[in-house]
Order: structure tokens, then sequence, then C-alpha cells
């Protein structure tokens, strides 16, 4: 097995380097990441600027760019040869639930992988400190196991959150729905000491909105959420009405 490991939190990200150490006891391990923090950067491509790349050591590579360039470049160049059988994406610091799937660099990389055909896992662990890097690395391999059991339709990729919590303290997996999250709106307006004004996002913590089914009910409640997305985001629900209206 060929294992292509990419993440948004860069190289220095100890979620990376545990996940890395754990894939390699099963798996033939190929790393190409970000060369720093690349978060929230959804699925932005370098379209416009050149790619640089470093190797620093075997099968590890930094790139000048975002996640999805790491997976693009990968892919179609520098492991073309390699016939790499999936993708994986983290283990990201900090939650991937609801709509932050919408801004996650995580996220995107594994969009990419998807575009390209192959089949691909975000992992992000559910914390902000004290990670439990172990139990998201161990989850990871399990489910890598599932996909090439089961494999994966044409499209679909899975967005996987990890309580932050010992792995024999989980209360085990629950396939979920995307759910909601509720950001600040706030941007904070700050003067610097030369007296130029400059903004903050300011956006806080998101509040999880309690719903069935969702990711964010099933951290909650100590679970590992796994959540089927997919490429085709059209309202199909939604077609026939716009189809009624009057043009």
């Amino acid at each position: 097995m060929r294992v292509l490991v990419t993440n948004d939190d860069g190289i220095h990200s100890k979620g990376l380097d545990v996940l890395v150490e754990r894939l390699k006891k099963k798996a033939e391990v190929f790393v190409i990441v970000p060369d720093r923090e690349r978060s929230a950067v959804s699925h932005s491509m370098s379209l416009y600027k050149p790619l640089r790349v470093k190797k620093i050591q075997e099968n590890f590579f930094i790139v000048d760019g975002m996640p999805a360039d790491c997976v693009r470049f990968g892919l179609l160049d520098l492991l073309k040869e390699e016939k790499i059988d999936i993708v994986v994406a983290g283990i990201n610091k900090g939650p991937n639930l609801g709509d932050d799937v919408l801004y996650s660099g995580t996220v995107g990389a594994v969009i990419e992988s998807t575009i390209l055909g192959l089949p691909a896992i975000a992992v992000s662990l559910v914390a902000r400190r004290n990670f439990h890097f172990k139990t998201a690395a161990e989850i990871s391999c399990r489910l890598i196991d599932k996909v090439f059991q089961y494999g994966l339709p044409e499209g679909v990729y899975l967005n996987v959150n990890v309580p932050n919590l010992p792995l024999n303290q989980i209360k085990g997996f629950k396939v979920t729905r995307q759910g909601k999250r509720i950001y600040g709106k706030e941007i904070e307006k700050r003067t610097d000491p030369r007296g130029f004004i400059y903004y903050w996002l300011a956006n806080g913590n998101a509040i999880n909105v309690k719903d069935k089914g969702t990711d964010t009910e099933a951290v909650e409640e100590e679970q590992i959420s796994i959540t089927p997305l997919q490429i085709d985001i059209t309202a199909y629900n939604y077609m026939e009405k716009i189809r009624k209206w009057k043009f």
C-alpha cells in the first residue's frame, strides 16, 4: 500500500509526525506538505506563481504552496510513477466540523485527491491543546483498511473528526451528516505604532448547533464522526423549483 500524506498545518506539525510514524508500520508513506501553516485556505491553488519544492529526506517533501497544490503536484508529477493508493490529510490540530469544511485546507487537500480519482480521508482532532494524536493516527489506519475493503464511490471522500481522548475512552464510531457551526461576525480594528489602521478577523470560538445525526453531535458524545462528503454540491431538491421561475 502506498499512502500520500499531506496537511494544512505545515511541516512542523506534531500531528503529521505521529500520523506518518503510525502509517509506516503498514504502508509505504510519501509526505508532501506546505512549508508553513496554511489553515483556512480551503481548496486554494497557486495558479499565478511557480511552486518550489524541497526534499527533506527520503519520500518527504515540502512545497511553498497550498495543501491542494501538494496533492496535485504529488499525484501528477513527483509521485506519478509510484501508483499512490490513497491520500490522507492530517492530523489536523482542531476540528473540521459543520461549516469548517468550507474553509479547511485539510478538506481542500482531499477534495483535490477526489477530483483526481483517488480515495481520500481528512482526519482532524477536536482539540486546541493537549492533543491525543496517537488516537487519531490509529483511527486513520483503521479507516484506510475499511476504504480498501469496501471502497468509496466516485466523487466521495471522508471527513473524520476524532474526540481528543485516549483510544480506550472513545465511545465508538458514528456515520454522520455535516452539522452547523456559528462563527462570530466581529472585525477587530486596530492602529499600529505608526498610526496605520489594520484589521483582525476576530471570529472567536465557533458554536455548535445541536442537531441529531450530525458530526458535531457525535464528537460531543465522544464518538468518532465519519462524514461522507462529495464533489457534486448541486442542490437537487431545488432544481425543479427554479425551473418554474419565469425567465
